[in-house]
């Protein structure tokens, strides 16, 4: 398949403000992204609260992704958030910036970024940092294996992720009451999904059967306004419920 050109999105940036304004939960952000995403010919998306100098886990401050859940397991478990050249580049500068996994790889003097990106045809992208009314960092990212962003597309995507950001912040704090409506077994089995188990190991710690606390977690992350469980154990991380 030929690279993917960047498309010009049908909608204005204006109407598309006004369309995040008007979003309702953390889901309806998700599906907005995953749209703008698709119109800018990119594959993937990601927006994460800034991870802090002793962080070690990406999936702890993602916010809302569609990167594959095992992309997100293998990035973890590689331990390449703390030497990420692309988080150094976030935390010294507020300017959006373009990357490619090949000067990525020079940086950490190895493969491992290709190797790991390479299958998923996330080869290079954008990250724009943002923050909030509160004053909480982040980024928002796309990415795919498409040209390089046109420097129109990137003041346009520079825009609408700080509305992104702004609106999850105001979402998120209209849903801080979740914290009282999960269930003692439901934090078990968020607290053991954070801990990197999957839900037949929580089953068999927890006496449990699969199903059961496949059950569990999928409740969890309903009431906790996520997607998968990959994104509520990132909002109980930020709400105080797991450390």
């Amino acid at each position: 398949m030929p690279p993917l050109e960047k498309s010009i999105p049908n909608e204005s940036t204006e109407n598309q403000i006004l369309e995040i304004k008007g979003l309702k939960t953390q889901f309806d952000v998700f599906r907005f992204m995953k749209r703008i995403t698709e119109s800018y010919g990119a594959r993937a998306f990601m927006v994460v609260n800034m991870p802090g100098p002793t962080s070690l886990t990406l999936s702890a401050h993602s916010v809302i992704t569609n990167w594959p859940a095992e992309l997100i397991t293998h990035f973890d478990r590689e331990g390449l958030l703390s030497s990420s050249p692309i988080l150094k580049r976030l935390r010294e500068s507020f300017i959006p910036t373009q990357y490619d996994l090949e000067e990525v790889n020079l940086v950490r003097g190895n493969t491992v970024s290709t190797d790991l990106f390479a299958p998923y045809r996330l080869l290079r992208g954008a990250y724009f940092p943002v923050h909030d009314s509160t004053g909480m960092r982040g980024a928002v990212s796309l990415a795919g294996d498409g040209a390089p962003f046109t420097h129109q597309q990137m003041m346009e995507l520079s825009y609408l992720a700080i509305h992104v950001y702004e609106r999850l912040g105001q979402i998120r704090s209209m849903t801080t009451r979740t914290v009282e409506t999960l269930t003692e077994r439901e934090l078990d089995c968020i607290t053991w999904t954070a801990a990197g188990k999957t839900s037949a190991e929580i089953a068999e710690i927890l006496g449990l059967s699969e199903h059961t606390v496949n059950h569990y977690l999928n409740r969890a992350a309903k009431k906790l306004d996520s997607v998968n469980r990959t994104q509520a154990v990132a909002t109980a991380f930020r709400l105080g419920l797991i450390c």
